[in-house]
């Protein structure tokens, strides 16, 4: 390989990820870094000095511009709009900061940052870049980073979840959830239920999916045991690890009907986060491999 391909090969899981916690979409996302490669292949290597770098800086600049054209985009979508799920490789979940940075619960916290303020935010308290290559990113002094990453930070801090969860905890949880889908055991949802879980459904206008979001064990508990019967020995359910995070994929006939992203907090479910939008659910066939 050349010099420019080897650095981007050797660079683009990290790439990726980055499109990716701006974007909350793969396809835009892998959309980004083949703007970022045709950009890339024009650069006279013997000027840049750091190509880790310049390669993150080039990916921000394009996902920044496609960032404003999805917040066009998702203005008109119909129902909640969830981050397209991704099967992820074992080594995202063992990174504690990088499962919680791509978790569904942080990619929706980060929803409701400013483009600038999502940008600096992932490059500094994710990835750990100096605010002068923050800076040259997005086109803003390294003074005004630090006051950006400062506010979106406090931004993030009084929205993300704060209960703390151990990997085997969260599986428990998943399995006595797991148990109670397929038994359709109503009893058995409450138990395992936070008492104010939040239940998210994105079908996108295409398949039928909950529109608003479901707030409280009671009601999240009535509406999946409303919905079970008609699965019930149909469907087949796989235990998975979506966005660093427990998940179920549910499938009718073979094919992946819906991806249930699950949030648990000291040992109880607080977000179920359903994607069927037959447009998301590409990624969940192989793995997608993480890094920072």
């Amino acid at each position: 390989m050349d010099s420019a391909t080897e650095a981007f090969v050797a660079h683009r899981n990290l790439l990726f990820t980055v499109a990716y916690e701006m974007l909350g979409s793969a396809a835009d996302a892998e959309d980004v870094l083949q703007e970022t490669w045709l950009r890339w292949v024009g650069v006279d290597l013997d000027t840049v000095r750091e190509h880790r770098a310049y390669l993150v800086r080039i990916t921000t600049r394009q996902a920044l511009t496609r960032l404003r054209t999805l917040s066009r985009r998702k203005e008109s979508y119909v129902g909640p709009w969830l981050p397209e799920p991704l099967l992820t490789t074992p080594d995202v979940a063992e990174d504690v900061e990088l499962a919680d940075s791509v978790s569904m619960a942080m990619l929706l916290v980060l929803e409701t940052l400013a483009p600038t303020e999502r940008a600096v935010f992932v490059l500094r308290d994710v990835f750990d870049l100096e605010y002068d290559e923050i800076a040259s990113a997005v086109d803003k002094t390294p003074a005004a980073v630090r006051q950006i990453a400062h506010r979106a930070r406090a931004h993030v801090a009084a929205r993300r979840p704060r209960g703390t969860t151990s990997q085997t905890e969260s599986r428990d949880a998943l399995d006595a959830f797991r148990r109670a889908v397929e038994t359709g055991d109503l009893q058995g949802l409450l138990d395992v239920l936070a008492p104010d879980v939040v239940f998210l459904g994105d079908g996108g206008g295409v398949v039928q999916a909950v529109l608003r979001p479901v707030v409280g064990a009671d009601k999240v508990a009535r509406l999946l045991a409303a919905g079970l019967p008609r699965l019930h020995g149909a469907v087949s359910v796989e235990r998975v690890q979506i966005n660093g995070g427990p998940a179920l994929i549910l499938r009718l006939g073979g094919d992946v009907d819906n991806v249930v992203a699950v949030r648990v907090d000291d040992g109880l479910v607080t977000g179920l986060y359903v994607v069927r939008n037959p447009e998301k659910l590409s990624r969940v066939g192989h793995e997608t491999t993480m890094s920072r």
